[in-house]
Order: structure tokens, then C-alpha cells, then sequence
């Protein structure tokens, strides 16, 4: 089915910046991903982590992995690993170019 684009009439622009300030991109811009405590532990990475591993059939939650990664709490090793690798991979990612000599070290 397909659908009809409506754009939005620039006379409402001003009302708009008036309502939420001319600030709304700075402050976007300052926005930045929530670090706990850890500096080695990033939070929404371990979020993409946990829920892409349960696609796996992996079946730790969220709750459990934060213990983990942040307070240090000990589950079986074949628990946790999969999921490690995976947030291991994921920082890796994030800081290398996407190339197939650094999607065969990940």
C-alpha cells in the first residue's frame, strides 16, 4: 500500500523553535552514551549485546548481565561467555574501520 508524503508547512517552524528553544540541536549534540561507574562498562552496548545474544537463544537477562559487567557477580562461564564476546566485539567495532581484516579479528 503505499502512502502519501505530507510535508509540514514551514509557517510552523517558529511556533515549533518557540515551544522547544533554538538549543534542541546543541543539547542533542552534547548528548552522549550513559557510563556507569566502570569506564571499562558501556551501558546500551551491553543492552545490544544481552537482547542480540537472546536472538541466539541465549537466555540471560539484562538485570543479571549489568551484575556482571558491573558489580563483578559470578555466573558459570558458558553463561556469560557468548555474551562477552559479543559486547567484546561490539567495542571493538566501535572503535575500527569495518574492513574484512578487522571483521575476521572480531
Amino acid at each position: 500500500m503505499r502512502k502519501k508524503l505530507y510535508l509540514i508547512p514551514d509557517g510552523l517552524k517558529s511556533q515549533y523553535i518557540q515551544q522547544v528553544g533554538e538549543q534542541v540541536q546543541a543539547r542533542f549534540e552534547m548528548l552522549h552514551e550513559s557510563e556507569l561507574s566502570i569506564t571499562t562498562f558501556s551501558f546500551y552496548t551491553s543492552v545490544s549485546a544481552v537482547y542480540s545474544s537472546k536472538i541466539e537463544g541465549e537466555n540471560m537477562e539484562m538485570d543479571s548481565y549489568i551484575k556482571h559487567k558491573r558489580l563483578g557477580a559470578h555466573f558459570l562461564p558458558d553463561y556469560t561467555r557468548k555474551i562477552d564476546d559479543l559486547y567484546d566485539a561490539y567495542i571493538y567495532a566501535q572503535g575500527h574501520k569495518l574492513n574484512e581484516a578487522n571483521l575476521l579479528h572480531v
